[in-house]
């Protein structure tokens, strides 16, 4: 679990199509062979990020707020790690949901 958030706070995150066919965006790290969804502690940061994160064409993108204890939920059952983020890209913690 995080070092840094508690299960009650407030994450942001980017969901592919919203109202439409919504998944939350998950990247991969070739080099260290994770999938990960890009997390960050305000909105600002993530709209700053925004444009980094490897997006499908043709789709939208929306970031959204959501309880860091869903996440942790969502990652634990679909494989992925969480990895929270800081506006420019760099990792500021890498969360194993299991």
């Amino acid at each position: 679990m995080s070092d840094i958030l508690k299960d009650d706070t407030w994450v942001w995150i980017v969901i592919q199509d919203p109202g439409k066919n919504e998944k939350i965006l998950g990247q991969l790290d070739e080099e260290k062979k994770i999938s990960f969804i890009p997390t960050f502690q305000t909105k600002g940061e993530a709209l700053q990020c925004l444009n980094l994160l490897s997006q499908q064409p043709g789709c939208t993108h929306e970031v959204q707020a959501i309880l860091y204890e869903d996440l942790v939920r969502y990652a634990s059952g679909n494989q992925f790690m969480v990895i929270l983020l800081n506006g420019t890209g760099e990792v500021i913690e890498e969360i194993d949901p299991d």
